[in-house]
């Protein structure tokens, strides 16, 4: 079980003292968990808690209010991937404009130091901090020596020749590609948030749909997806969704994820579920009819069952 520490809230004093994993850990993927790997070993190597140090909102979000959604976790999702890689705490630290006024060096007195109690700190080797990213890896070395805490700095984690990185996650996502985005996040990319209510047009053709806001997550390839989704109670059930914006239907332009699970009967309106997007089946199109929708998703679920066993 990880403890969040909630942006502007109290660091308790036994929290204090970690070594410490520090970025933004967006999607948790491969070379984040080599980030977290070395602040692991400097927490056995000292005797003192893993904790991860991230911020929040995302500073790209802060810099740039109006940009296209972008991130690959909810923070849900996030605290659980670090729990899973052994962190006991989990500092959401508050990314505002005096964070973002803070010197290389105030940062660190100030936050990692003052606030933190930082015992060690492992960092990317592309990590930047302080006002106009004024502070990279070799600044934190020289800073962290004289506040007197360790720092690791990790170098990139490459696969298939190029770095592992969330641009490239991302990039596949928008490709199309879940299997390649997995292969680089080391689990399913999934989309989680509150059922909402619909049009309920899917339970007139008898394909009743859970519908999902995508929220700030980035934007997959728009189209069917074969799925699995845990309506929160730990079992992934087989299904079959559209990520996209109805262009079947007038009027329906919020991008949704709309997903129909296998052999399924329940309300789940207002539930939180989650669901994974594993295989891409086809884009998002019109059609002409209702009629032609409804064969082609009886398409997908054909497709997408063949797909999931």
């Amino acid at each position: 079980m990880i403890e969040v520490h909630p942006p502007g809230g109290p660091i308790p004093a036994h929290a204090r003292g970690c070594a410490l994993a520090l970025g933004n850990f967006d999607g948790v993927h491969a070379g984040h968990r080599a980030v977290i790997a070395a602040a692991r070993a400097a927490a056995t190597h000292g005797r003192v808690p893993l904790a991860v140090a991230t911020f929040e909102p995302h500073p790209r979000r802060f810099f740039a209010p109006d940009a296209e959604p972008f991130l690959l976790q909810s923070r849900g999702q996030r605290a659980r991937a670090l729990a899973a890689q052994g962190a006991v705490h989990l500092f959401e630290l508050a990314f505002d404009a005096r964070l973002a006024a803070l010197s290389d060096a105030a940062f660190v007195d100030e936050v990692l130091v003052g606030v933190l109690g930082a015992a060690h700190v492992a960092i990317g080797f592309d990590f930047t901090f302080g006002v106009r990213r004024m502070g990279d890896a070799r600044r934190m070395v020289t800073l962290g020596a004289l506040a007197g805490f360790g720092v690791s700095v990790v170098g990139a984690h490459d696969e298939g020749g190029d770095k592992v990185s969330s641009t490239r996650i991302r990039a596949c996502l928008s490709a199309g590609d879940p299997v390649g985005a997995a292969a680089l996040m080391g689990a399913p990319f999934a989309i989680e948030g509150q059922v909402i209510h619909g049009f309920a047009r899917g339970r007139t053709i008898g394909v009743p749909t859970a519908n999902v806001g995508l929220g700030d997550y980035v934007r997959p390839r728009f189209g069917v997806y074969a799925t699995r989704t845990d309506i929160g109670d730990g079992v992934w059930r087989p299904g079959v969704a559209n990520v996209g914006v109805k262009p079947t239907v007038a009027g329906d332009h919020a991008p949704l994820l709309e997903v129909h699970l296998f052999d399924f009967e329940g309300d789940l309106y207002g539930r939180t579920v989650e669901t994974r997007l594993l295989h891409f089946l086809r884009e998002e199109r019109r059609f002409d009819s209702f009629a032609a929708l409804t064969d082609q998703i009886a398409r997908d679920a054909a497709a997408a069952r063949a797909g999931l066993d």
